[in-house]
């Protein structure tokens, strides 16, 4: 990984999975670098007010749950860099 690069965990419910792998064929991209793009340019677009944000993410049922499962995948070395999807 790159210096100043962080990596994450992200998984989809399986109807945004099927949806991104559709965008992806069509772009001709592989997946992973499909979502790398899009979530950048969605915290690019992103409100500055972190109210709106916090207000956001706390109505996507169980975020919370999975963001702390992501953390503790990365800390078991279970994370793979978004450059190699």
């Amino acid at each position: 990984m790159s210096l100043g690069e962080t990596r994450i965990n992200v998984t989809l419910e399986s109807a945004y999975a099927e949806k991104l792998a559709v965008l992806a064929e069509r772009a001709h991209m592989r997946e992973g670098m499909l979502a790398r793009l899009l979530l950048s340019q969605a915290i690019d677009d992103a409100d500055a007010d972190f109210g709106g944000i916090i207000e956001l993410l706390s109505g996507i049922p169980g975020a919370f749950e999975r963001a702390e499962r992501g953390i503790a995948e990365i800390e078991a070395g279970q994370g793979i860099s978004l450059g190699d999807l």
